[in-house]
């Protein structure tokens, strides 16, 4: 039996090392890119002609362009440098249709100087949508004095009804790229990427290139859209501009293109801003290591949770266990779970927390479960026998939840009571998940810390196999790395701190001696497992 759990395990450990090489070499075909060899088929820049060029930036309520009228210039930069970056910051006037709850597109062209767009054969353009819809966020006020932090205008209003619309938002960020790289491509091996992105032209017997445009999607985060209200007449634009290499093209690309299936599969715009922080918000090194964090991260939590599952399938009764601690583990679980779903937070975390929640209510039928059958197979399983030092342990428990409790649930009811008088949300169930959520953040500190004062009464600690403790501190050390890349509340990033000075004490107690006859956290007993007698019948 156990070589078949570690076979699979194994087998789970070489999917995911299959799947980390698999992506390192993909990501290697992507920023690397085979230049042409020869003259032959060789597709040339066209920017290497050195052309004198104009960046010209128009609004339209239209996504097809069909001719320049009813087009607003709001940029024009002559004299465009393709490897100077700038940033400037101009004044859009909103038109009435997009006032009413409707959309603006941004029309980039890059042409020749002096030329009008649309009599230059040799311009190269993009579109790009200037809003978005999305519904707005819950406005949150005092739940005592009813103050919000902004003051709404009455005529502006809604109904509840309508504050589950999806309304028209401000994109106030336009990042431009140019393909700055001299690059001579092999017209017989095109990347599929960067095709779609140029436009070639035939000058004499060799064909060229035309400007590789490139509008950054990335840049735009939900944090900075605004609501455009039918006051509204004029937004702030910042065009921004900067030259890109072709791997870094490409990168972009794909990264752009995994964000655009996210949101085919259903992802909301604020899911898929999780992401785009993950690649707008860090440097390409620390994005590598993003990576392999998030993915290191996923495979303890699948084998975290095959491990629990495969422990209380096999397990027979609540000997050595506290019925108590599974029903406090649920409680909290499910109370963290229901907090980060009212924070809106990354699914990355969300889907984790909903697995465990759904695996701790799983666990709590099962231990009520083996409870009621032992209790009426043996009435004096009620009442236990404990040796001298279970005796003890459970002893040195109770006087540490003691001590710990008369510091805690002073601290708990008078932070809910705080944030009641002090701190806005968005409603009363709100303000209840949070109170909760600080107390279940408090009390799983407070469950922890006597394990540590009992190891430090007895001088010694449960038997842990070395092969659970390095996954232990593997997946501690990791969590927090996690903590800093993905956005998650701020309490919920301090729990995982907290993890990390409880586990620094317990590696410190690792110095005792080890009492196999004491419990450990799976609930299992080292001496009695192995002088354990085979059953008969």
């Amino acid at each position: 039996m156990w070589s078949g759990r570690s076979s699979f395990t194994s087998l789970v450990v070489g999917v995911f090392v299959v799947y980390v090489v698999h992506t390192c070499w993909v990501m290697y075909g992507i920023v690397y890119t085979r230049p042409c060899s020869g003259d032959a088929n060789c597709i040339q820049p066209y920017l290497a002609r050195r052309p004198k060029l104009q960046l010209s930036v128009y609004t339209t309520t239209r996504s097809h362009l069909g001719a320049e009228n009813n087009i607003d210039l709001v940029l024009n930069v002559e004299d465009f440098d393709v490897e100077s970056k700038f940033e400037r910051t101009v004044n859009v006037s909103v038109p009435k249709k997009t006032r009413n709850n409707g959309t603006l597109y941004a029309y980039i062209f890059l042409h020749h100087a002096g030329v009008l767009p649309w009599h230059d054969g040799k311009q190269v353009h993009l579109v790009s949508p200037l809003t978005t819809y999305m519904v707005p966020k819950p406005e949150e006020i005092n739940l005592l004095t009813g103050e919000s932090d902004t003051q709404q205008i009455e005529a502006e209003k809604k109904p509840t009804s309508a504050l589950d619309e999806p309304v028209s938002h401000w994109r106030p960020r336009l990042a431009l790229n140019v393909m700055a790289d001299n690059f001579v491509f092999d017209g017989s091996s095109l990347p599929a990427d960067v095709h779609r992105y140029m436009k070639m032209i035939q000058l004499g017997k060799t064909v060229h290139y035309l400007p590789i445009l490139f509008i950054d999607q990335l840049s735009n985060r939900v944090k900075d859209l605004m609501v455009i209200n039918r006051s509204t007449t004029e937004l702030p634009l910042t065009v921004s501009y900067d030259k890109v290499s072709l791997g870094r093209l490409r990168f972009w690309i794909h990264m752009q293109d995994a964000v655009y299936s996210l949101q085919q599969f259903g992802f909301s715009e604020k899911d898929a801003d999780e992401v785009k922080g993950i690649f707008v918000d860090t440097n390409l090194y620390f994005l590598a290591l993003t990576f392999f964090v998030a993915a290191f991260h996923l495979l303890f939590d699948f084998l975290a949770f095959k491990n629990d599952i495969s422990f209380w399938k096999k397990k027979k009764s609540m000997i050595g266990m506290s019925t108590k601690a599974v029903l406090w583990r649920c409680f909290s679980t499910v109370v963290i779970f229901l907090f980060l779903l009212d924070e809106q937070t990354s699914l990355l975390v969300l889907v984790p927390a909903g697995v465990g929640a759904a695996i701790e209510l799983w666990k709590v039928k099962k231990a009520l479960k083996m409870t009621i059958f032992w209790r009426g197979l043996m009435p004096e399983f009620q009442f236990g026998t404990y040796s001298e030092s279970e005796r003890k342990t459970e002893e040195y428990d109770t006087q540490a939840m003691k001590y710990l409790s008369y510091l805690l649930y002073p601290l708990c009811v008078g932070g809910a009571v705080y944030s009641l008088l002090n701190i806005k949300y968005k409603s009363w169930y709100s303000w209840l998940i949070n109170s909760f959520v600080n107390g279940v953040y408090a009390f799983g500190f407070l469950f922890m810390l006597p394990q540590l004062f009992v190891n430090y009464k007895l001088k010694s600690v449960a038997h842990l196999p070395w092969k659970a403790f390095t996954y232990k501190a593997f997946n501690t050390f990791i969590d927090d790395v996690f903590a800093f890349i993905i956005t998650m509340p701020t309490s919920h990033r301090l729990a995982c701190f907290r993890d990390d000075v409880v586990f620094l004490v317990y590696l410190y107690q690792r110095l005792y001696p080890v009492d196999k006859r004491r419990v450990n956290e799976f609930g299992e007993s080292y001496e009695e497992k192995a002088t354990r007698a085979p059953h008969t019948d």
